[in-house]
């Protein structure tokens, strides 16, 4: 084992090597101090914060404004807000969750500047439910919490309301979007600073076609990766592209073996597929049950908290019950909430139910794990900054080291309030005193520094890579389901897919998205081969208990482009010494004291 204390497999002056997409050279390009890709909480919130101090701000966002990830958010936003609450007992609930893999510096960074930034978020629009009895906001509890601290508005429409406050405030700033593009690749200088990034706008808005937003410092806010697996509840953009995009220009990623599968996800039937209804876990806050078939509550005597364990452990509770009554799903039984309760603290969760015939007030509602929230990500510090000078990231597609091996209920929309804020504050003091110089950024251009392009593959290949990835690295793993996983991942180039064998793959939208899954899906399955334990929501059927000794710190892992393969790169993975994370890069620490 190893660690890094600098940018891995860097080449002559310190740069590391670049992939990038085959894609036509910009026909057109923006200029701005920094550009952030992604208009969720994330996003948004550091937009803002950018624009405010001064800063030429772009969001580029892949769909509308306010299609991300956060609208679909329901049970709401943690922070220590309620009477009696810390963020001490917030930092405790968080690491307990984390399974022991957690950096306690960037919880401790989350939970304490938590409150006052949900106070900022108020103040900038987003308005909470509210207590009937006291005027204060109304807190409840989910999963892994031992308080109420759970913020919510609209019942169970959280991050809708979130996303409408935070969008509304950057009209009336009129903060330049670009809605409707996917970004491609970064731009770097001659010596490897960030310089901005390309991207496509699919048809629609001021441009069209490949164009270039040239910035010194690029913030990504891209959301997860659900749709490697063929049931998320994740939206259809959620398709790893910060990810993909950090990994082809030289930056390390960690943790990424660590997705959440959320336990209580509408069941659909075997074949479902895409986008599905997800059951908040404040529904469990409210008192709902978890029951078998046969009525029977079968998470009491698993954990302190029965139902409201940890995700982990109440999705593994779920799995093993199936398991051993050969049943497809379980039942969350909410039917003594009475129909008064669910119009009016789970309106949207009611709809969604009833809109696929099942009635909540007077049925138990199937439900089963499905692939939810990434807790890993690109590798940051606690100011957003990457291994790559001058590119950032924040929300889902960064790793923290908040969440650790698990992340804790209504954690994710809190780290991306709390770190975005940081972001901006450190890209308006790097601005102030140095960025990439002006003429480097003219110099700048796609794939300058790249040592070769990504693989392409046809469209047809992202359900082959979603069937390959939920049969063989989804809930329950092995050493023979991961390695068997690899394999068919790395003949995909090659094959093309089962659906299209070795069909020719041309730039667009739907190969550059297929690409970018592709490389995130072989990233995820070789860190979950390497980690030979279980921990957290990484479970392993061959190696069933946590083992501190050797696997208690983190994987890294750095694309290494092999110019002699045309088809497939190498991913390089090494540990860390313990639990913290080692500082980001030594260019970065000069740049930016």
């Amino acid at each position: 084992m190893s660690s890094r204390t600098g940018i891995p497999g860097a080449g002559p002056g310190g740069r590391a090597p670049r992939a990038a997409l085959v894609a036509p050279a910009p026909g057109w390009t923006l200029d701005a101090d920094v550009v952030v890709v992604g208009s969720g909480v994330a996003g948004l919130t550091a937009a803002l914060r950018c624009a405010d101090t001064g800063l030429r701000t772009v969001v580029v966002t892949k769909a509308r404004l306010d299609d991300g990830s956060t609208r679909w958010a329901q049970g709401g936003i943690a922070a220590a807000l309620g009477e009696g609450d810390t963020p001490e007992q917030h930092l405790d609930d968080t690491l307990v969750a984390g399974a022991g893999l957690c950096d306690e510096e960037a919880v401790r960074t989350l939970v304490t500047d938590g409150p006052a930034a949900v106070r900022r978020l108020i103040a900038a629009g987003a308005q909470f439910d509210l207590s009937a009895t006291t005027g204060e906001i109304a807190l409840t509890r989910e999963g892994g919490h031992h308080r109420s601290r759970i913020a919510h508005a609209g019942g169970d429409a959280t991050g809708a309301e979130i996303s409408r406050a935070l969008v509304a405030a950057a009209r009336a700033k009129a903060v330049r979007t670009v809605e409707n593009a996917l970004v491609l690749d970064l731009l770097t200088t001659p010596d490897g600073h960030t310089a901005g990034v390309t991207l496509h706008v699919m048809g629609e808005g001021q441009h069209d076609g490949v164009g270039a937003v040239r910035a010194p410092a690029v913030v990504l806010a891209t959301g997860g990766m659900g749709q490697i697996f063929s049931a998320t509840t994740n939206p259809a953009v959620s398709t790893g592209d910060g990810v993909a995009l950090a990994l082809r220009a030289g930056a390390e990623v960690s943790d990424v073996e660590f997705v959440q599968f959320h336990p209580t996800v509408l069941y659909l039937g075997p074949d479902a597929e895409g986008q599905q209804p997800l059951i908040s876990e404040a529904v469990r806050g409210e008192g709902a049950h978890l029951v078998d078939a046969d009525g029977v509550r079968f998470m009491q005597g698993q954990h302190e908290l029965a139902e409201l364990a940890p995700r982990d452990i109440v999705a593994k509770g779920i799995m093993r019950r199936m398991r051993e009554q050969g049943a497809a799903h379980m039942y969350l039984d909410a039917r003594h909430f009475g129909a008064v309760m669910w119009e009016s603290r789970f309106p949207t969760i009611l709809a969604a139910c009833r809109a696929h015939g099942i009635d909540p007030v007077t049925a138990p509602i199937p439900v089963a794990p499905a692939a939810h929230y990434a807790s890993g990500g690109v590798r940051t510090d606690l100011h957003g900054r990457t291994t790559v000078p001058g590119l950032y990231a924040c929300g889902e597609t960064a790793c923290t080291g908040v969440h650790g091996a698990n992340r804790l209920a209504s954690n994710s929309l809190l780290e991306g309030l709390v770190f975005a804020e940081r972001i901006a504050d450190a890209v308006a003091d790097a601005r102030m005193t140095a960025s990439a110089p002006e003429e480097a950024r003219e110099e700048a251009t796609p794939g300058a520094t790249a040592t070769a392009h990504a693989p392409l593959l046809p469209p047809e290949a992202r359900a082959e890579i979603q069937r390959i990835m939920t049969h063989g690295v989804g809930v329950l793993r092995s050493a023979d389901s991961l390695a068997r996983a690899s394999a068919a991942l790395d003949a995909l180039p090659a094959a093309g897919s089962a659906a299209a064998p070795a069909k020719t793959a041309e730039p667009g939208v739907d190969t550059w998205e297929t690409a970018n899954l592709h490389l995130v899906a072989r990233a995820l399955t070789a860190a979950a081969l390497r980690r030979a334990e279980t921990r957290g929501c990484h479970w392993r059927e061959d190696r069933p208990d946590r083992d501190d000794a050797a696997w208690r710190r983190h994987l890294v892992i750095t694309l290494r482009p092999d110019a002699q393969s045309p088809t497939l790169d190498t991913l390089d993975l090494t540990t860390t010494d313990s639990t913290v994370f080692p500082p980001v890069s030594p260019v970065i620490r000069k740049e930016y004291p």
